[in-house]
């Protein structure tokens, strides 16, 4: 119940910070991906702020044990580029830079709908649903690699998925 209390609180300071800095608005944000017109530097300081905090926050965070609702940190272990996480970041460009939302502003602006969220929220629920059917998928064919004789799985990182807690 606390960790649900939080991820609330987290959530709603997240939305107001978002709403105060005005990113709910999708002119600022394709302001500034239009670099070659009148070009809006604001999601540029939102953006430092933000990697301000993380990098002097994350270093006392991750001297802990664990984190303070949750039985353990949710670090993934997968380094490597690849298809998937290329095809899946540049639809999410495409995305953000037609509609100039992103999933945090979208949902924050649930609260004060317009036609324009009305579009995109139902993308970006079928974009999560195919996300978790191509994740389901791919662990079905290498729970299919499991070798009978050894009952083990290939050599294969345990990595965290967007949707179980991940920023996405």
């Amino acid at each position: 119940m606390m960790r649900n209390l939080t991820s609330l609180l987290a959530g709603l300071v997240f939305g107001f910070g978002l709403a105060l800095s005005g990113m709910t608005h999708p002119e600022k944000v394709l302001g500034f991906l239009d670099v070659a017109g009148e070009w809006n530097a604001s999601l540029l300081f939102v953006l430092g702020g933000a990697v301000g905090v993380t990098l002097i926050t994350f270093r006392f965070i991750l001297k802990l044990d664990k984190p303070i609702f949750a039985e353990h940190f949710f670090i993934t272990k997968e380094i490597h580029i690849d298809r998937p996480l290329i095809m899946g970041a540049t639809l999410f460009g495409i995305g953000w830079g037609i509609s100039g939302y992103c999933p945090g502003p979208a949902i924050a602006l649930i609260a004060s709908p317009n036609w324009e969220l009305l579009a995109f929220l139902p993308a970006a629920i079928l974009g999560a649903v195919a996300e978790k059917f191509f994740e389901l998928r791919a662990q079905k064919k290498a729970a299919a690699q499991i070798s009978p004789i050894t009952a083990q799985q290939p050599d294969t990182a345990i990595i965290e998925s967007p949707s179980d807690g991940s920023c996405g």
